[in-house]
């Protein structure tokens, strides 16, 4: 029997036990959900379908060791009790990355220069030789987490965060996370039954990937590599089995649509979804959600307005009071759903969510809600069979602590009508500003060594594969198929 051991998951704050339903399904054991994580037992295999399979994951950890710490001679002693030439080759580089919450540690990159010096110690003491650091592209990637006195020293066998999916070529102006966006779809509980619509799509992250969770395809298909590759014990035999194993895969028998008001945006997601291999299962247009009409089939609907605080126009409120009048009006028989931050924004919707379900967008606690569109009364839809909130809702809406009790977005709520006259676009107070969140790195903008082509292992780069004319008119499992066998091939190219 293949042995098993432990493994943890992260994740974004608000979508533990989303991960922890996929881990389940994916065949994981002993399964128990944390904070920004789901720790579960599994064996090697288990391990790199996680990293290839996981819609929701960030980052898979295979704990190396785990020992308590008071000082910083506590953290150097326990990392260098392990013997490191397991992991590590004298000719390999590695790097190290901290998360502390501690007392005692009030830095977390003097933690990792503690682990970093502790290694190269060891490895001085018995060979007179060392490993060298390398921060952009490590051989072996570390990480160490400690809370108050307990530490946990794991194996990265992510590398680059896994919501970098790889099929983003351009990018607008502060895109949804890839893992958040599929953590919202699968909230929902769609898997490709209905038609899906997103009418503010942007750059068509949530587009993508909901064609990628209608068909049950691995979100890491287009990934270029994982750290384990680069694991004295990599097995390239089980992971080729498991990259090239579609069995799983369905058929998608309805249509996914994405609109924007901005004609750049509509030609970024064209170009993210011509990428990805999609253009089958989706359409996008250029169209303002004011304009926005009746679905021809039974749709749900998904999306991510502006808030005010990365993006925002001219009406804030505005544009809220016109979501809630398209989806009373031209939405009716079908079930929508929308992320946002601002309780004043959710008011001028004008209309009673089923459910409430708090999730982090970056270091915002926004809220998701349902909205089920019916026509006529509730007593009358309720009479002829419908739901408006399930008893799984009724139950999680009924837990207690579900948000914070004095949640930010409430304060600048009252302070904000303490001050009507003010801008529409000026919803910042300065007693509340926080540092705009770095925008995400798109790989062919950034001058970073990790993507240069002298990094890339010698394979062709991953614009040129999407390039081809040959794919007009194949379908996404043809294209994907044939993306599969030209993508192992320059990876066993490499290891020859």
């Amino acid at each position: 029997m293949t042995q098993k051991f432990e493994i943890i998951a992260k994740t974004f704050m608000g979508l533990e036990p989303v991960l922890a339903k996929e881990l389940t399904q994916l065949g994981a054991s002993d399964v128990q959900i944390g904070r920004r994580m789901v720790s579960f037992k599994g064996d090697k295999e288990l391990l790199y379908r996680a990293n290839f399979q996981l819609h929701t994951a960030i980052r898979i950890l295979k704990p190396i060791k785990h020992f308590k710490a008071l000082s910083a001679d506590d953290v150097y002693e326990g990392v260098k009790d392990i013997d490191w030439s397991e992991y590590i080759g004298i000719d390999k580089t590695f790097a190290v990355d901290s998360v502390v919450f501690s007392e005692e540690f009030r830095h977390s990159k003097f933690v990792a220069y503690k682990v970093k010096d502790a290694i190269v110690d060891q490895f001085r003491e018995k060979s007179g030789q060392r490993p060298n650091i390398s921060i952009s592209n490590p051989d072996i990637r570390l990480h160490i987490h400690i809370a108050e006195d307990q530490c946990t020293l794991c194996l990265d066998s992510s590398g680059e965060s896994l919501h970098r999916r790889g099929y983003r070529q351009e990018s607008v102006e502060a895109p949804l996370n890839e893992v958040l966006a599929a953590g919202m779809i699968l909230m929902t509980g769609w898997h490709g039954e209905t038609d899906f619509i997103d009418p503010m799509c942007g750059s068509g992250t949530l587009l993508i990937e909901a064609a990628l969770i209608a068909r049950n395809m691995a979100p890491g298909l287009f990934r270029k590599e994982y750290a384990f590759e680069k694991w004295p014990d990599f097995d390239a035999e089980l992971f080729d089995k498991i990259y090239n194993d579609d069995s799983q895969e369905r058929e998608f028998n309805h249509h996914i649509y994405g609109y924007d008001v901005d004609i750049k945006a509509v030609n970024t997601a064209r170009l993210n979804v011509k990428a990805a291999g999609l253009t089958s299962d989706i359409t996008i247009e250029e169209q303002d959600f004011k304009n926005f009409t009746l679905p021809k089939n039974k749709s749900i609907m998904v999306t991510n307005p502006p808030y005010g605080e990365r993006i925002s126009t001219n009406d804030l409120l505005g544009t809220y009071k016109m979501i809630g009048e398209r989806l009373k009006h031209q939405f009716t028989g079908n079930e929508a759903w929308i992320l946002s931050y601002r309780e004043e924004c959710f008011a001028q919707i004008g209309l009673k969510p089923s459910i409430k379900i708090p999730v982090f967008n970056g270091s915002l606690e926004c809220e998701f809600r349902k909205y089920q569109m019916f026509d006529g009364k509730m007593r009358e839809f309720r009479e002829e069979g419908g739901v408006v909130k399930t008893e799984e809702e009724k139950r999680q809406m009924a837990e207690k602590r579900r948000f914070k009790q004095n949640r930010e977005f409430k304060k600048r709520l009252d302070e904000e009508q303490e001050n009507a006259d003010a801008d529409i676009r000026s919803f910042k107070f300065r007693s509340l500003e926080k540092k705009e969140p770095r925008k995400p790195r798109d790989s062919r903008e950034s001058g970073d060594s990790r993507y240069s082509k002298d990094n890339r292992d010698n394979r062709k780069p991953r614009d040129s594969r999407y390039s081809r004319d040959s794919r007009g008119g194949r379908d996404s499992r043809d294209f994907k198929k044939s993306f599969k066998k030209n993508n192992r091939r320059f990876r066993d190219d490499d290891e020859d």
